[in-house]
């Protein structure tokens, strides 16, 4: 589903405690939608940029789209999850762990 609400073969995710996350401005822009029974994705009222995911899977959790940040956040990407679901045409030649199942924590064997 992150795929088709993003229109990318990859979206690249990072997740803090909602009571960490405080908004800064443009709280007032973004809008939230059902998009599906456990979830809402947030999105830029504005200029349409998908921006946050929250989920009952990760309850306490905001997802932020990474690519929405333009600083540092002192990480790097971990792992490629979903990866079960993936685009077949996308060839990934990096050496992050391939994760999916319904958990995110499978190990996935191509």
């Amino acid at each position: 589903m992150c795929q088709r609400a993003h229109g990318a073969p990859i979206v690249t995710w990072f997740g803090v405690d909602d009571g960490s996350f405080s908004w800064i401005r443009g709280k007032d822009q973004v809008r939230f939608y059902k998009s599906s029974a456990e979830a809402e994705r947030g999105f830029c009222q504005e200029c349409g940029s998908s921006l946050f995911f929250r989920s009952t899977r990760w309850a306490g959790e905001l997802h932020i789209s990474r690519v929405a940040v333009v600083d540092d956040i002192g990480a790097e990407p971990a792992a490629h999850v979903f990866f079960d679901s993936h685009v077949p045409w996308l060839i990934l030649g990096d050496s992050l762990p391939q994760l999916g199942g319904p958990t995110g924590t499978e190990p996935i064997r191509i």
